[in-house]
């Protein structure tokens, strides 16, 4: 019956927070770049005074989905999507380095790229400044130009290129703001080999259909444990019950 009631019960917290990633995967459905969240969990025993009798449930790895997202061709020059493996990389409002998929750039007041959080964008030389009155032109090796504008590709001058890394996906983890890091803290190599398509975004790689049935899914598993809550303490009470007249 004790173990019954723990497992149960510590089954039922674990599926409350599937519930808030899988709810969070399907709020983000149509955010250009999103990973899907991954959540996992194991039963352990639980040591104390007694026998080893209960058992809880804890989460045992958490990451992201890594696999490509569909890209969209947008024909805004200030747009790009990574094409395979690969990050951009922005720099957060403390001056660290972190990662996005998310290529809906746009160019702030103060001439930088930035990302549509007001994020700079990082190239190989630091931050990358956009002339005024130039159109930006981003090439599939991530050399980012400009010309003026009206004038298409005449006049094309080189301003830098994008930070494009890709460092391996056990080495990341993404943050409270959505941005991924490396588990170290240190700043990711940029790999030349990453390719980037240009006017195009990324968008998310979560699935709505499976999302939803996902949702379904704990629901009726957390039903399962209230029930088996229930039927604990029901069969508590018989058995005072039974006691009882036994005694």
């Amino acid at each position: 019956m004790d173990r019954l009631i723990y497992t149960a019960m510590t089954g039922a917290k674990m599926l409350t927070q599937r519930h808030e990633t899988v709810s969070h995967n399907l709020a983000n459905v149509s955010t250009n770049g999103f990973r899907a969240e991954l959540t996992a969990f194991r039963a352990v025993p639980v040591s104390g005074p007694g026998a080893d009798t209960r058992v809880a449930s804890v989460e045992t790895t958490t990451g992201a989905d890594f696999s490509q997202g569909p890209i969209t061709q947008t024909g805004n020059p200030l747009d790009a999507a990574i094409n395979g493996r690969g990050f951009f990389a922005v720099q957060t409002a403390d001056g660290e380095e972190a990662y996005t998929r998310d290529g809906a750039f746009k160019v702030g007041d103060d001439g930088t790229l930035q990302t549509r959080n007001g994020l700079a964008v990082v190239g190989e030389g630091g931050p990358l400044q956009i002339p005024p009155g130039q159109t930006v032109l981003i090439g599939r090796d991530g050399t980012v130009s400009a010309a003026p504008d009206g004038q298409g590709r005449q006049n094309v001058t080189q301003i830098g290129r994008l930070k494009l890394v890709n460092p391996d996906e056990a080495d990341v983890v993404r943050a409270s703001d959505g941005l991924f890091r490396t588990r170290s803290g240190d700043q990711a190599v940029a790999d030349p080999t990453v390719q980037v398509a240009a006017n195009s975004l990324e968008g998310s790689n979560v699935n709505a259909v499976e999302a939803l049935i996902g949702m379904i899914a704990v629901a009726r598993q957390f039903e399962m444990q209230m029930k088996l809550l229930s039927s604990a303490d029901q069969n508590s009470r018989t058995a005072n019950q039974l006691l009882s007249v036994g005694s």
